[in-house]
């Protein structure tokens, strides 16, 4: 019988850790003390097992529970319902670590484009990739095209639209694609290279779906969300049944939930069909452990059953200044995403660039 498995961490003593996996065992499946299971299916197929109790490194306890595959329908939003649903209302509990079946994966079915697909959008192959924001929330569809000219000119691979633009009164949606569009063709007649343009989807899934629609329309390669702002089932239907373009995924509000950031934007926005992950690198003003962050890129590029690897896409703490040294530590599928410190300069905005391009592409990253 096949089961996920899910590893936590309790803020509690020894003495009371064994107790307190079992009831957060039962909390997430059957949702009744023990006594009241008394049929065996329900017992042997669907109620959550805890299979390990140990001492965490960082304080605490560390549990792995068992839970049957039958408990998650194979539906991404009673998967989650079962990792974390109840107990994350427990202030002492945080969820470290997903494995999933085959099963779960097929199910969820992982990106459709992955790292080889990205790489074929933007014409790179052999290095990895750039990336930077038109930002900040504020400008014009025209001002935000301008700064694309700029950072396409330069050769950033993709320009992708800050996770903070809507569909504002001052940036309409469709105006700021068209706009953004139009001059990603105008930068590829002028220069022979062309940047990917992606426009960023957010709203009710209503709005998300004519965005999205609208996006492709207008002639948009690829588009970002946020899973975690919009949920994860409609981040998963976007993938699996709307999407036509790759999706990339941003980790706001990623970390309201008491998961790991390497549990949930390594392995799950993965299966959900990310087919690139935005995480905050060790270094940027968010300073997650280095150690995390690079078990999490490995998560998103390793052999996982039969989904695709994603493209872990690392940013903060990245500047023009040390872009060749992130390179060489995350490797050659990878995309380094620089935002603002392109810009702190407003007379070499350009000229940054073009040295983030050029730094990215003499690494020497194998």
């Amino acid at each position: 019988m096949e089961a996920m498995r899910v590893t936590y961490r309790l803020d509690v003593e020894p003495a009371s850790a064994a107790a307190r996996a079992e009831e957060l065992a039962l909390e997430q499946t059957v949702e009744v003390p023990r006594i009241v299971v008394r049929d065996p299916f329900i017992a042997d197929r669907i109620m959550g097992q805890v299979e390990d109790v140990s001492p965490d490194p960082e304080g605490g306890q560390r549990i792995t529970v068992r839970y049957p595959v039958a408990a998650t329908a194979h539906d991404p939003a009673q998967m989650m319902n079962v990792v974390f649903g109840n107990s994350s209302l427990h202030p002492d509990v945080e969820c470290v670590d997903v494995e999933l079946p085959d099963s779960l994966l097929e199910a969820l079915r992982g990106p459709r484009f992955g790292v080889e697909g990205l790489r074929k959008i933007a014409g790179v192959h052999g290095r990895p990739l750039t990336c930077t924001t038109v930002k900040p929330m504020g400008q014009s569809p025209d001002a935000l095209a301008g700064l694309f000219r700029i950072f396409a000119r330069a050769g950033v691979d993709f320009i992708k639209d800050d996770h903070g633009l809507a569909e504002h009164s001052f940036c309409p949606f469709e105006e700021r694609v068209r706009a953004c569009v139009a001059a990603e063709a105008d930068i590829f007649e002028e220069t022979g290279h062309r940047s990917v343009y992606v426009p960023n989807l957010i709203g009710t899934p209503k709005t998300i779906f004519r965005q999205l629609d609208v996006a492709e329309a207008l002639g948009a390669r690829a588009v970002m969300v946020s899973p975690m702002l919009i949920g994860l089932p409609v981040f998963w239907e976007i993938c699996q049944e709307r999407a036509s373009v790759p999706v990339l995924a941003h980790p706001a509000f990623g970390g309201a939930q008491r998961i790991r950031a390497e549990a949930l934007f390594g392995r799950i926005f993965r299966a959900y069909g990310a087919d690139a992950v935005i995480f905050v690198n060790s270094g940027s003003r968010f300073s997650p452990p280095e150690a995390r962050c690079r078990r999490l890129a490995e998560y998103l590029t390793t052999p996982w059953g039969g989904v695709l690897p994603a493209l872990p896409v690392p940013g903060g703490g990245i500047a023009v200044e040390n872009a060749a040294r992130i390179a060489r530590q995350y490797g050659v599928d990878s995309m380094l995403l620089i935002g603002g410190n392109l810009q702190i300069e407003a007379d070499r905005t350009a000229e940054r660039c073009r040295a983030f391009v050029d730094a990215v592409a003499t690494a020497g990253v194998d």
